[in-house]
């Protein structure tokens, strides 16, 4: 049975947790960021300057080495992982494993990466679903074949209308009640948390659970705000048990930022305009606490 939740301020607001007072390194998430290619090295960038702006502690980003320079470059708050191989495969998966630092609390995996097999995805989603990593799966990493590595799992999946096209061989379809329909069910019968990205958000997981955000300016249609996405719910699921509310409070704060950037240059916002507002509309929402 579906249950329709409304993403208002006070429900944000009765989810967001509070920093303690006496926290350390590492007690407010860490986050793994796994993408890119020799084509896209702005897209990793992206989450990973997402997340540490949503208020984690730490972000890796594994890339491959060939564009390792220009992550590292852009950024010195950017720890930046080289993976051995241009593309993802089993060899620079397990590499990748072996050598993080520490283990993450989330990871985010897909945008902007090339995939040489479809078992080097699996088997980098099973290494660290074993390490107990929640993941989120974004872009290139939503394919039929990583499935049934997800089923019945706590990971979040974040396609738009061709994504999800491509993982289920199903159209979403163009009423807002067909799309509304096409996400819940495509949740309950694999039991994990798909947001569904376009001009009509969609939330929905595998307990019947749906919300929807319509999106707030056209002009988030610039490429790589789905980057940002796929950030900010990685940030969000280290701080929150729940993948719905993770989910639905990163699609919310998004589109605030979006408003503001739509306030300051119209139709004409980048993705990093929406990293650079985004501390604006979380702040707000910010709590600490001097007892765990």
């Amino acid at each position: 049975m579906t249950e329709l939740i409304s993403i208002t301020q006070d429900y944000v607001k009765n989810r967001i947790k509070a920093r303690y007072e006496n926290c350390k390194k590492g007690d407010n998430g860490i986050v793994l960021v796994i993408g890119g290619s020799s084509l896209y090295h702005g897209a990793p960038l992206l989450a990973s300057l997402t997340a540490l702006r949503a208020g984690v502690d730490l972000v890796y980003t594994a890339v491959p080495k060939i564009i390792i320079t220009a992550l590292r470059s852009y950024s010195p708050n950017i720890i930046a992982l080289p993976m051995s191989d241009t593309s993802l495969t089993i060899g620079s998966a397990n590499r990748l494993i072996k050598s993080l630092p520490k283990i993450p609390h989330t990871a985010t995996v897909g945008m902007g990466m090339t995939i040489s097999k479809p078992e080097a995805l699996n088997s980098l989603v099973r290494n660290l679903r074993e390490k107990g990593t929640r993941m989120v799966l974004d872009a290139s990493a939503l394919i039929p074949r990583v499935i049934p590595e997800i089923a019945e799992s706590d990971t979040i999946i974040t396609p738009h209308v061709g994504e999800f096209k491509r993982i289920f061989d199903e159209d979403v379809g163009t009423s807002e009640n067909d799309i509304v329909s096409s996400v819940s069910r495509m949740a309950t019968r694999y039991k994990f948390t798909i947001i569904l990205k376009g001009w009509l958000n969609v939330i929905a997981d595998e307990n019947g659970k749906v919300a929807t955000i319509k999106r707030s300016t056209p002009a988030m249609t610039v490429g790589g705000t789905g980057d940002v996405l796929a950030g900010l719910v990685a940030a969000l699921y280290t701080k929150l048990d729940s993948a719905f509310d993770a989910s639905a409070l990163a699609v919310y704060f998004n589109g605030l930022a979006a408003n503001i950037a739509l306030q300051q240059v119209g139709f004409h916002m980048v993705a990093t305009d929406l990293i650079e507002f985004l501390p604006k509309v979380m702040m707000t929402f910010d709590k600490i606490s001097d007892q765990r």
